[in-house]
């Protein structure tokens, strides 16, 4: 009956935090159109200045879904910051619902609102001329990396909420999120970079999930890498932040909700 009851408060949960969304339609506007924006600039005004070895738009998706993932998981740190500072949570507290169950429906909540995002990038990919070769079974992977990548940022910013005392420090600490993409292969080879910056696109986390998606839907990498290679990769660092993020943000809530 604690499952069972834990699942109900779950749910509760998610849905109060989606309606939250619904009810911020600047926050939610934002969230989807950002990428949607940021695609035209990068495909229209700098895509003929980019060499990829092929089109810009089938180059820079992968990356732009990635930054869409980043600025959703900022939109859960703050929301995070303002339940555990505007006294909610000290009201959830004083009624029989299962703790957890207040991280979990930011997070789904982030999930729900970063797969629409992403479905309208990939739409809106596919309207401007991106043409994708990959298979069904190559689609189902790319969706799992997406979702399994959305949790972990979406638990790490929980926990970057939790540590924050204010909404306004965790929107800063958040941006951190959004800026890393930047620094990988996303918008550019990382061969087209000064040595150092290089160096750190080639190593950071987003370079091999961008490229296991790139190898995935084009069936080729740009770091010259296999697309199972990079899928080792990335599915290790989805894995590792997934787990101790979400493992940081329960200790965090515990410890901030402790009487």
């Amino acid at each position: 009956m604690t499952l069972t009851y834990a699942l109900k408060d779950s749910q509760v949960m998610i849905a109060r935090n989606v309606r939250r969304s619904l009810r911020d339609p600047e926050a939610f506007f934002t969230a989807l159109m950002l990428p949607v924006i940021l695609m035209l600039l990068f495909v229209y005004v700098f895509g003929s200045a980019m060499k990829t070895g092929g089109k810009y738009v089938d180059y820079v998706v992968p990356g732009l879904i990635v930054l869409c993932a980043g600025f959703g998981a900022g939109t859960t740190a703050v929301a995070v910051a303002t339940d555990m500072t505007n006294g909610i949570v000290d009201r959830f507290r004083s009624m029989p619902i299962a703790g957890p169950s207040v991280l979990i429906g930011h997070v789904v909540a982030s999930l729900t609102r970063n797969l629409v995002a992403t479905t309208l990038v990939i739409a809106v990919g596919l309207i401007v001329g991106w043409r994708p070769t990959g298979s069904a079974l190559d689609w189902v992977a790319a969706a799992a990396m997406i979702v399994v990548l959305i949790l972990a940022l979406s638990w790490l910013a929980a926990g970057v909420g939790l540590l924050a005392r204010t909404p306004e420090a965790a929107s800063s600490v958040s941006m951190v999120l959004m800026f890393l993409p930047y620094l990988s292969t996303a918008f550019v080879p990382a061969h087209t970079m000064p040595p150092a910056l290089r160096t750190f696109a080639q190593h950071q986390p987003f370079t091999p999930i961008i490229e296991t998606m790139r190898g995935l839907w084009m069936g080729h990498t740009s770091t010259g890498a296999s697309t199972a290679h990079e899928a080792v990769i990335a599915i290790a660092w989805c894995i590792c932040l997934l787990t101790l993020s979400s493992a940081l943000a329960s200790r965090l809530f515990q410890r901030r909700t402790a009487a």
